[in-house]
């Protein structure tokens, strides 16, 4: 890799690799694992550095990358063991409902990984329908129905969850 192309790499990792992690840790419901993810996706891009500069968007290209990554990974069979009693790495920012958050990630965790994919794509990246389908390589169409149908099993996921802490909440008074 040219001197000035290894330059422009180092400074987009720089700028996005948190990004990255963020939307990694999201698609796959595992901060650890999401560091995993993010390195080999950020190996590949390195590789292939000469594609992504010329690449109409960079960060559609990345993520493309990412989704990708994720994906692959969930196909490992030995990456589905998961570890239950996970120690917060930081704590959580002032003024932030932290079991919201955990109650979310829990629900994301659960669903399908095309639905989570959508969602996280749609809702956490902030893309189209039609930016979201090309990155998944689907039909705008597949983008909505997955869309509707994450909503609505999240919605239910959560909807048990609260209604399973009101219970316990009442057993103990």
């Amino acid at each position: 890799m040219r001197a000035s192309a290894e330059a422009e790499y180092k400074e987009y990792v720089t700028a996005r690799s948190h990004a990255l992690w963020h939307t990694a840790h999201l698609l796959c419901g595992d901060a650890h694992q999401a560091e995993d993810v993010v390195q080999t996706a950020l190996l590949k891009l390195y590789v292939a550095w000469h594609r992504v500069e010329r690449a109409e968007n960079r960060d559609a290209y990345v993520r493309r990358v990412l989704v990708r990554c994720v994906i692959d990974e969930k196909r490992r069979g030995w990456r589905r063991e998961r570890s239950v009693d996970v120690v917060p790495e930081s704590a959580a920012p002032e003024g932030s409902d932290i079991g919201e958050r955990d109650a979310v990630l829990q629900a994301l965790a659960r669903l399908a990984p095309r639905q989570r994919a959508t969602l996280v794509l749609r809702f956490w990246e902030d893309l189209s329908i039609e930016q979201t389908a090309d990155l998944l390589d689907c039909s705008p169409g597949t983008v909505r129905s997955q869309t509707a149908r994450g909503l609505a099993t999240l919605r239910g996921i959560l909807l048990d969850q609260q209604a399973t802490a009101s219970g316990r909440a009442e057993k103990e008074s």
